[in-house]
């Protein structure tokens, strides 16, 4: 595999690049923190099972909102869609905290809040061919995707930082106005300002209305699958070892591991629609000798291997779906990646939980099988080029360039 040794700091280096990628990352931070937040907000003033609601109406939310907001993006501008999304989820987050143990309420809180989030990872990726040469957009998906894995670190510490200092509600406000600071600070950069929509013909089914990419998102349901059964699945591998804050860390060694993997691949050239089925069956791959279920820290070595392919296989996911996409569709596409993740994950973790609590090795089975059913249907959406004729650049990227 050849070798760039200089990709990332060419991103970096950029103008414009680390205070998009930065800023974006703040405002996700409550994909992270969000869900934590509203767990410990009912276990204080309702119960359990209400949890597990509040946290479904959120990711449910997400799973509707995200497209359309990307869709809206498309059509328009970021900043509007962007500072609307923001206002409308924090105003989710804080009805949440002021509902004072009302289910009916805090159930479309949370549900608001989930709508509303702000798509600012498809926002980010459809900014980079603006940004950056073409050669080194695909180093730049993969830093993003491998950076990301800090959020799910530094989301949750955020929340339990405000919790322990001023209660659960605390945890919720601090969700809402992270989100609104960072989704400020990306829409205020001069480039996000600068950006418009292609131009196209748009059919109401979008992106989806291509058949191969429809076979895409069926198979990064399957890689969602594969991650979130994990989580559940190393909970249960902790209360089994008798101690339930392993947990943290055994997961904190998989996102370290994704961190790690993301970048060592930025340093690769993008490969051809190959490539997708092959980095699919390396994190299957992956996923098979946590069914040893060892001891806890080479279960934190394995758990780490895990995550080392992930990055990569979604780098290529996502040049996969920008190569499929119709003009004037592409941020919608990469907002559907996103959607299909997290239907995944929800689908992994629900199926996980009942076969855990049967047997341990039942609930890690469920990642490698479900990531490898992903390799297959990704294998088939890769197969032909399917490339799209080349574009010219994205309607006012030589404003980026100029005012940079």
């Amino acid at each position: 595999m050849s070798v760039d040794s200089s990709g990332i700091r060419a991103v970096l280096r950029a103008p414009q690049v680390l205070r998009v990628l930065l800023s974006s990352q703040v405002g996700r931070l409550p994909t992270a923190s969000g869900p934590l937040a509203l767990l410990l907000f009912a276990r204080q003033s309702l119960s359990l099972a209400a949890a597990g609601l509040l946290v479904a109406a959120y990711t449910a939310g997400m799973a509707v909102g995200t497209p359309l907001l990307a869709r809206a993006v498309d059509r328009w501008r970021q900043p509007p869609v962007l500072w609307a999304a923001a206002v409308l989820s924090g105003l989710g987050f804080g009805a949440v905290a002021l509902t004072g143990g009302h289910l009916t309420g805090a159930v479309v809180g949370a549900a608001v809040a989930g709508l509303g989030t702000p798509p600012l990872e498809a926002c980010l990726r459809t900014l980079w061919p603006a940004l950056l040469p073409p050669g080194t957009v695909p180093t730049a998906y993969t830093l993003d995707i491998a950076v990301q894995e800090v959020i799910f670190v530094v989301g949750p510490l955020v929340t339990l930082l405000a919790v322990t200092l001023a209660g659960p509600p605390a945890g919720l406000v601090s969700a809402g106005v992270l989100q609104l600071a960072g989704t400020a600070a990306y829409a205020l950069s001069p480039a996000v300002r600068a950006w418009r929509g292609v131009p196209a013909a748009r059919h109401w089914a979008g992106p989806l209305r291509v058949p191969r990419f429809s076979v895409l998102m069926a198979g990064v349901v399957g890689v969602g699958a594969a991650v979130g059964s994990i989580a559940v699945a190393v909970t249960g591998y902790a209360e089994a070892a008798g101690d339930r804050r392993l947990s943290g860390w055994l997961l904190a060694a998989q996102a370290a591991g994704a961190l790690a993997g993301g970048l060592l691949y930025t340093r690769a050239r993008p490969g051809g629609p190959g490539r997708l089925p092959l980095l699919a069956a390396a994190l299957t791959v992956g996923f098979l000798p946590l069914l040893i279920a060892p001891g806890p820290v080479p279960m934190a070595g394995l758990l780490m291997v895990s995550g080392l392919a992930l990055p990569p296989l979604l780098t290529a996911i996502f040049l996969t779906a920008e190569r499929l996409a119709e003009p004037g569709t592409v941020a919608e596409a990469f907002a559907w990646v996103s959607t299909a993740f997290v239907v995944g994950s929800a689908a992994g973790s629900a199926l996980a939980g009942p076969l855990v609590s049967t047997d341990l090795r039942y609930g890690l089975a469920v990642a490698p099988a479900a990531a490898l059913l992903g390799t297959v249907v990704l294998g088939a959406a890769s197969r032909g080029d399917g490339r799209r004729p080349e574009k010219g650049p994205e309607p006012g990227a030589e404003v980026y360039a100029r005012s940079s």
